[in-house]
């Protein structure tokens, strides 16, 4: 978290282009509340009295600020300063302060992502056919066929109408052509998924005027000609 702040002595001069010492200290509950993180920082004012420095970055002497449980709030930042010219811990100016925005910002990083496994997941839009071991990311069929009369040419055109997918999958609008290995994955899967007719266009080109298609009644992958009339079946990523 960056902290700034101009300093004054106590004429409420301001102290210029020298070293003070401060104490940082996060507070839980109240201003005068459990210190569960204390840090000190040697640091220089600018030509305007301004300091500035990175709370968490400092020298801990309680706690770790990485183990901060920022949800268990609210927190409070005291922060005491040593404006002597040696800028040591003899510390002399004190204020405090709630924390909001950024403790806030902070536990937002810690939230979980939800976790998927092979299935149906209507959230997602259809089946989740490949799941990373994390369960985070995966790979979605749609459930039905976008398509049972495209050529490869205008297959992805026919993906991206929202009205030839389910309703679940009208609410993505990343569906693509599945790979020649993806295709594959979902024949494998074809019972669990449903709906499946006996041809399916991959997005994998052999050639210019050849593409790779998978007949889903023998688990066959071969070339035909771009042109020729077969199913397709979307599939996203999340």
């Amino acid at each position: 978290m960056s902290y700034q702040a101009i300093l004054r002595d106590a004429g409420d001069a301001l102290i210029v282009n020298q070293g003070v010492g401060i104490q940082v200290s996060v507070l839980q509950s109240s201003a005068s509340g459990t210190a569960m993180y204390v840090e000190t920082h040697s640091a220089t004012t600018n030509a305007n009295g301004l300091v500035s420095l990175e709370i968490g970055t400092g020298t801990p002497t309680t706690g770790t600020f990485s183990a901060i449980d920022w949800s268990a709030g609210p927190y409070f930042l005291k922060r005491e300063t040593d404006p002597t010219t040696s800028g040591g811990t003899s510390y002399t100016i004190t204020g405090t302060t709630e924390l909001l925005s950024v403790p806030y910002a902070m536990h937002a990083k810690t939230v979980d992502t939800p976790t998927y496994s092979i299935g149906l997941w209507p959230e997602l839009g259809g089946y989740v056919f490949w799941v990373s071991t994390d369960g985070k990311h995966g790979l979605v069929a749609e459930t039905i066929n976008q398509s049972t009369s495209s050529n490869w040419y205008t297959a992805q055109e026919k993906i991206s109408i929202p009205s030839n997918h389910s309703t679940d999958g009208q609410k993505f609008r990343d569906w693509r052509m599945p790979t020649k290995y993806e295709l594959n994955e979902m024949y494998l899967q074809k019972s669990a998924i449903g709906g499946f007719g006996p041809d399916y266009w991959s997005s994998t080109e052999n050639t210019n005027t050849n593409a790779w298609k998978q007949n889903f009644t023998n688990g066959n992958q071969n070339t035909p000609s771009k042109g020729q009339i077969k199913d397709v079946r979307a599939v996203r990523a999340f």
